[in-house]
Order: structure tokens, then C-alpha cells, then sequence
């Protein structure tokens, strides 16, 4: 009799048979194991192939690794090592396979095996296969198969893979096939000589949380055949292919992932199939980050970064009538960030930046359209270039800056911009040529190298309500006629007389190409050209902000705030007489146009804002004046990233204007711990450094609160060097404002009722709930209801009955 080395354990509630026992082999001790039993192997060799048909469980002795099935190939029948067709559990065991035509585990039945803490060795067609309809889980467990699959589900199988790992395939890592179902948590799968993780055939679906693909010889994660796929917290990198690989309607979803160091694209969509990315980085792509092909093929990435390409081509490439939709995006470092082409293609992007792009930040061709809303494009060859006949698409409240040319439109393209700035343009803001359209409606130009609108061929682009300020060669250019311009102002033009005989102007010789090598050269004609004597549209002059005076006025009328008014009226003077000697060529102070603002709340801070905005922009050290207002929820986001993102977008909201933060000790609580409003402090810190002349910053809040906030960084104290304390409003400035709104709304107030009015604004509760300005208001409010209720049962109010407020309308103490 052999050694025994396999000791059985009766683990079932029968009494009836026998007590249990130890074999010499695994067969021999599953044949007399009975459902629930224990098999408990001793360390060492089985030459033998296992068959666990019953519900038992199968340990290693001495831990994982210590028990190896290693059948020899002339007993091996099936070719398979082990075969689980019960609701067994198999732990600890090392398995070896080596027959090229089997798998070297084969999972069969559908009760739901559990393999856990096991190694599998093979030179097998399949490390682990599960068949048609099995269910199984695998836990800590580790497959090596440089002859073939690492993991396989065949049709309709289910599977969870906790924490283990494909070391090695000579084919696809996963496979998971015939609408199987699996569920991953911690796989890693590496050095596979196919795809990392392939899904095909409808009903798959593959759901991976905190996976890791790397060091395959394909695609790191490759979906077909309407397959359907779920990626949380996972990374794809050092692939030799595609990162992700998506062909014949197959849907994958990727949250909060990483995409980096593949050689070919991170992304590449064909057939119809979709893709959705949340909070996703892609950096070090050798081809594109996203390359997207045919109709019915779409992506949509929300709150992702696209960064540091490793190659010369479009990062973002769309084409063959496929769609991408991009929210709260970035893309930065790359030669090109976005081309669209073909008829049919589409990109709709909102809230996205662009910046440190080579050449062409976005690319428009071949009858496609781009509708781009909120973006900002900052650094590159050129913004927007529209390039042939049918391309076009709508942009809306976008800013472009420094780049070599802001937009151009040639060959019959069309698009149409509103309220769009286009800022310290290299060459041309705006450049139309070569029967190219557009429509530009209240697009602002400025501090631009050469021409602010420039328009040549004839082109018959319409310009509404545009504006050209501080450009280097001229606001507006209109080499022929063509051109329609409405309600357009230049700071270089003065207005013409009704009916007056314009001169036709005459092109002069073509300017330096943009650093960019933006095609400007070949576009230009070589010689001069007068054009004929139609009247040329008339371009008038900028008219005269609302003078500072007016806005000031405005603020002297407010009720109290004196000092507040001082010290506004401080910074004003300092503004003013270093613009003046300026203009005399003598040095300027510099002083912070960045301001605390400190107070209970209805004090009028955001009143003050708005206006201290109005004014700057009438001395022109604002370019638009404009208030964003902003609260924590607006600049804090949930994700790793997306604060930075968020903050980003409200900084270029505000650009031109002022950045009002309310209640911005919100974004350094006492106990942050982990908390991301120090993300958004440190991004708001650097913007204001990076942008120091575009953006004025008001954070408010308590006093004591502001204090800490301040400590935040050490950055924020130097950026914020003035403090302006709103005081609450006494009870006789809250009587004036009470005043101004009755007398705003057509009521009286009574001598009595105004005594009444001071008593109760003297006797009002000033601790949690009072609102000072906001709480006179509502004052006001509850009297008028209570007049309402009072006059509405009179028989016949006489006019003086319908406005006169008495005593007896305050709300009650």
C-alpha cells in the first residue's frame, strides 16, 4: 500500500456511513468523499489527473504551493489537469498542463466552483477555461500560459477573478466570449502575446474594478461583436498596440482610469461601437489618445485630461461620419489636439481647455463641424481652423489666446462664432480667405500682432457687433468687397459721415507666415490688388465706457459702507494716477487689485464687486468688468483631477473680469483632512500668478474664518494684500433701506411707521439668522403682505389706503 497522503474529513451532518480516512492518491480519496467533505493533501507531486465531480473541498496541508497536479502526458486522457464540475473548492494547488490542445484547468459546472490561492503553470491551449454555463470564482489565484489563453469564458459563463493575476500568455490574457459574465476586482494581466482582456459576441459583459493591463503584445483591452464592457479605477499602460481596441458595436465605459505609454493610440473606435470616459487620463500615446472612425461610432469624455503625446499626430481624431462629445476636458502638450473630418463627422465640446498645442488646436474638414461652448484655447499655431467647403459648426462664449492665428476660415467654410474673444494673436485674429464664409457675432479681438479681422478675396463673412481693440496693424482689414460688418467698432477707426465715399483700401504684401507654419503664405495673393469703389462697410469707433465717475456714484448712493467706499475709492486713485504717469513715461505703482472682503452676510459685498468690476473695466485695466460669482460647489469636484478642472473653468469665466468666491473659507476647513478645496486653493493660486493682469480675485467671508483661509497657503497672503471689513448695518441704515424699497415700490412709510421701523430694527436679533441688508428687505416684504391682507377687506381703498404702510403691518418681534 502506498503512502497515505490525502486524509479525508467528514464534514456532512450524516451519521449513517463511514467515519472518513487517508489515501495514498486524490482519485482514490474523491471516489469514497462524500458532498461537504474536506480533502486535506499532504505536500508534493500527484501524478495524476483530478476530477472533483462532488462538493467538497480540496486543501493544501501546508499552504499554497505546497500541492502540485502534474499528471504525466501518457495519462492524461482529456489533456485537461483539472476538471472541478461541482460546487467544490480547490485551494492552495499548484497545477501543471502541457497538453497544447486542452486546458490545463477546466471549470464545468454550473453550481459555482472557487479556486483560491492556486498557480497554474501550463503550456496548455487555455490556462483556466470555464465551459458553456459554468459559474466559478477565482480568489488570489495566479495563471501562466506562454503556449495559449490565460483565462477563457466560454458561451454564457459567469466568473469573479478577486485579486489574481495573468502572468503570462502566449495569447490574450482573458478572454471572455458567447455572452459570458465576468467580474474582476484587482486582476492584473501582463506579458499576454494578444489582447490583455478581450470581450466579443452579444450579452458579454465584463466588469473590472482596480485592474492593471500592461506588457502585452496587442491591445490592452480589446471589445467587439456588441460585447459591453465597465472599467473603475484601472490602468492600461506599456502595451504594444492600443490601449483600448473597439470594433462591431461593442460598449465600453471607463471611470476614473489611466491610459499611458502605448505606442499606437490609447483609443481606437471603429464599427459603430461607443465608448464613455469619466475622470480619465491618457498621456504618452504614440499615434492619437483618441482616434474614433465611422458613423454610429462615438465617445464621450467627461472631465478627462489628454496630455504629453509621444508623436507627431492629432491627439483627438475624428473622421468617416463617427461623433465625440467632450465636457469638462483638457488637453495640453500636443501637436494637434482635435481634427474632424468628413462629411457627417461631429464634435460637440463644452467647458474644455486648450493649451501647448504646436499647430492646430482644432481642425475642421471635409464637410464636418465642431461645435465647441465655454472652451479656451491657450497657446498653439492656431485655434480654429475651418478648412474647406461644408465644414463649419457653432462656437459660443469660447476665448482664444496667444497663439500664432485665432481662427481661420478658407475654401467655402462656414461657421459661426458669438460672443468669442480672440486675444494676443501672433498674426491675424480672425482670418477669412479663398471663398471661405463665416459668421462672427460679437467676437472681441484684441492686442493682436497684426490685423484684428482680416478678410481678403472678397469673402462675404458677416461680422455683427465685433470689436477690435489694441491690435498691431489695424482692427478690421477688408482687402475687396464682400465683407458685411454690422454695428463693428475698432479702436483705430474713426466714424464716417453718412453715404461718405469709402476709398477702396489696397492689400498689402503678405505678412510673415505664423510661427505655427499656418498656411497664411499660400493663402495671401503674391501681388497688389485695388479693389473696385463700392463703399466699404463701415467700421465705428469704440464707444466710451460708462465713465468710472457714473459707476462710482452708484456706489456713493448705497446705504452706509463708508469705509468700504474709502477704500474702493483708494484703490481707484491709485489706478487712475498710475495710468497717468504711464501716459507721462513715468513708472507706475503696481498696486494688488485683489481684494478680501470680510462681513456678516447682506452687508453688499457682491454689490461692491460688481461695481469695483464696472469700474476697472472703465479705466481700462479690465477688458469686459463682467462678475462670476462662485461658491465651493462650484470650484470642488469629487475625483482626483476635477477640481483643478472646475476651478480652471471658473477662472476663464472670469476672465477679463472679476472672480467673486463667497464664503471661500469653505475651501480650507478646519478638519480637511483629505479635503480637495486645497486643490482648488493651490489651483487658484497659480492662475492668479500665471494671469495676474486678467483676472481681479474678491474672496469673502467672516473675518475670524478668513484668517484661516488666508493660512492656507502661503501663496494667498501675498496675492491678497488688501482687506476690506463690510460692518453690519445699524438700525438707521437699515431704516434707509427700507425707505428705498417702499419708495422703489410705490409705498409711503408714516412718521409712526418709520419710528416703529427703527424700534424694531433696534430690538431685531443680530445672532444666527440675521442677514443685515437681506433681513431689511424682508422686512419689507412681510409688510407688504400684511398691508395686502389688511387693505383687501376695506370696501373701497382709496389710492392713499393702497400705499401707505402703518405700524400695524411690521411683522411681529
Amino acid at each position: 500500500m502506498g503512502e497515505l497522503r490525502v486524509r479525508v474529513t467528514q464534514d456532512s451532518a450524516s451519521r449513517w456511513r463511514r467515519r472518513g480516512g487517508e489515501y495514498a492518491t486524490l482519485r482514490e480519496a474523491l471516489e469514497v468523499a462524500e458532498p461537504g467533505d474536506t480533502l486535506t493533501v499532504r505536500a508534493g507531486t500527484f501524478r495524476e489527473a483530478v476530477l472533483v465531480d462532488k462538493p467538497v473541498t480540496l486543501v493544501a496541508e501546508q499552504g499554497p504551493g505546497s500541492v502540485r497536479i502534474s499528471p504525466p502526458e501518457s495519462a492524461v486522457r482529456s489533456g485537461t489537469a483539472l476538471t472541478v464540475t461541482a460546487a467544490a473548492t480547490v485551494r492552495g494547488l499548484v497545477v501543471d498542463g502541457s497538453d497544447r490542445s486542452a486546458p490545463a484547468v477546466l471549470l464545468a459546472g454550473a453550481d459555482g466552483a472557487v479556486l483560491a490561492d492556486c498557480r497554474i503553470e501550463a503550456s496548455s491551449s487555455v490556462g483556466v477555461e470555464l465551459a458553456d454555463g459554468a459559474r466559478a470564482q477565482l480568489v488570489g489565484c495566479t495563471v501562466e500560459n506562454p503556449s495559449g489563453l490565460g483565462v477563457r469564458l466560454r458561451a454564457r459563463a459567469q466568473a469573479e477573478l478577486l485579486d489574481c493575476e495573468v502572468a503570462a500568455a502566449g495569447q490574450s490574457g482573458v478572454a471572455v466570449l458567447g455572452g459570458s459574465r465576468l467580474r474582476a476586482e484587482r486582476l492584473k494581466v501582463r506579458r499576454a502575446g494578444g489582447a490583455g482582456v478581450l470581450l466579443a459576441d452579444p450579452g458579454t459583459l465584463v466588469e473590472l474594478i482596480g485592474c492593471e493591463v500592461s506588457e502585452v503584445r496587442g491591445s490592452g483591452v480589446q471589445a467587439e461583436a456588441q460585447a459591453v464592457g465597465r472599467l473603475t479605477d484601472c490602468t492600461v499602460h506599456r502595451v504594444s498596440g492600443n490601449g483600448l481596441s473597439l470594433d462591431t458595436g461593442a460598449e465600453l465605459e471607463l471611470s476614473s482610469g489611466r491610459i499611458h505609454d502605448v505606442p499606437e493610440n490609447a483609443a481606437d473606435l471603429r464599427g459603430g461601437a461607443r465608448l464613455t470616459l469619466r475622470q480619465v487620463t491618457v498621456h504618452g500615446f504614440g499615434r492619437g489618445a483618441l482616434s474614433i472612425w465611422d458613423g454610429g461610432t462615438k465617445v464621450v469624455a467627461e472631465g478627462c485630461r489628454f496630455h504629453s503625446a509621444q508623436g507627431d499626430y492629432p491627439a483627438l481624431w475624428v473622421s468617416d461620419g463617427a461623433a465625440l462629445e467632450l465636457a469638462d476636458c483638457a488637453l495640453d502638450d500636443l501637436p494637434d489636439a482635435l481634427f474632424v473630418l468628413d462629411q457627417g463627422s461631429s464634435a460637440a465640446v463644452r467647458d474644455c481647455s486648450f493649451s501647448a498645442i504646436r499647430s492646430s488646436a482644432v481642425s475642421v474638414s471635409g464637410g464636418a463641424s465642431a461645435d465647441l461652448a465655454r472652451c479656451r484655447i491657450q497657446g498653439a499655431g492656431t485655434g480654429l481652423w475651418f478648412r474647406d467647403h461644408g465644414s463649419g459648426g457653432l462656437l459660443t462664449d469660447c476665448e482664444i489666446a496667444d497663439v500664432a492665428t485665432g481662427v481661420i476660415v478658407t475654401k467655402g467654410a462656414d461657421p459661426v462664432l458669438r460672443e468669442c474673444t480672440v486675444r494676443g494673436a501672433g498674426e491675424a485674429g480672425v482670418y477669412v480667405s479663398a471663398q471661405g464664409r463665416g459668421e462672427f457675432e460679437a467676437v472681441r479681438v484684441s492686442q493682436g500682432g497684426g490685423f484684428g479681422f482680416h478678410v481678403i478675396d472678397g469673402c462675404r463673412t458677416k461680422l455683427v457687433r465685433c470689436r477690435a481693440e489694441r491690435n498691431a496693424r489695424a482692427g478690421f482689414e477688408f482687402s475687396e468687397p464682400g465683407p458685411v460688418a454690422e454695428g463693428c467698432t475698432s479702436d483705430d477707426a474713426a466714424p464716417l459721415p453718412p453715404l461718405a465715399a469709402v476709398p477702396a483700401p489696397v492689400v498689402p504684401a503678405p505678412a510673415p507666415a505664423p510661427r505655427a507654419a499656418a498656411p497664411l503664405a499660400t493663402l495671401v495673393p503674391a501681388v497688389q490688388t485695388t479693389a473696385p469703389a463700392p463703399a466699404a462697410p463701415v467700421i465705428a469707433p469704440i464707444p466710451d465706457c460708462r465713465p468710472a465717475e457714473v459707476a462710482l456714484a452708484e456706489l456713493d448712493a448705497l446705504v452706509g459702507l463708508a469705509t468700504v467706499k474709502q477704500e474702493v475709492r483708494t484703490l481707484i486713485d491709485l489706478i487712475s494716477v498710475g495710468r497717468a504717469r504711464q501716459r507721462a513715461g513715468l513708472k507706475a505703482p503696481s498696486p494688488r487689485r485683489h481684494l478680501v472682503f470680510t462681513g456678516a452676510p447682506g452687508t453688499g459685498k457682491t454689490t461692491v464687486a460688481r461695481l469695483y468690476g464696472e469700474i476697472l473695466a472703465s479705466l481700462g485695466v479690465l477688458q469686459r468688468g463682467h462678475l462670476v460669482e462662485v461658491a465651493r460647489l462650484d470650484l470642488v469636484g469629487e475625483h482626483v483631477g476635477s477640481t483643478a478642472i472646475r476651478t480652471a473653468a471658473a477662472f476663464d469665466r472670469a476672465r477679463g473680469g472679476v472672480l467673486f468666491i463667497d464664503e471661500a473659507y469653505a475651501l480650507a476647513p478646519e478638519d480637511a483632512g483629505r479635503d480637495f478645496g486645497r486643490e482648488a486653493i493651490d489651483t487658484l493660486v497659480k492662475l492668479m500668478e500665471d494671469h495676474r493682469d486678467e483676472v481681479v480675485v474678491i474672496v469673502a467671508g467672516y473675518t475670524a474664518e478668513m484668517e484661516r483661509f488666508l493660512a492656507a497657503n502661503p501663496g494667498l497672503s501675498s496675492r491678497f494684500s488688501r482687506t476690506v471689513t463690510f460692518p453690519d448695518y445699524t438700525a438707521d441704515e437699515l431704516l434707509d433701506i427700507a425707505r428705498a424699497q417702499a419708495a422703489e415700490h410705490e409705498y409711503r412709510l408714516t412718521e409712526a411707521t418709520e419710528a416703529a421701523l427703527l424700534g424694531h430694527f433696534t430690538a431685531i436679533d443680530r445672532s444666527t439668522g440675521f442677514g443685515n441688508g437681506r433681513t431689511a428687505r424682508q422686512v419689507f416684504e412681510t409688510m407688504v403682505e400684511r398691508h395686502a391682507s389688511r387693505v383687501a377687506h376695506l370696501p373701497s381703498p382709496t389710492t392713499e389706503d393702497l400705499q401707505l404702510l402703518v405700524p400695524a403691518d411690521l411683522p411681529d418681534n
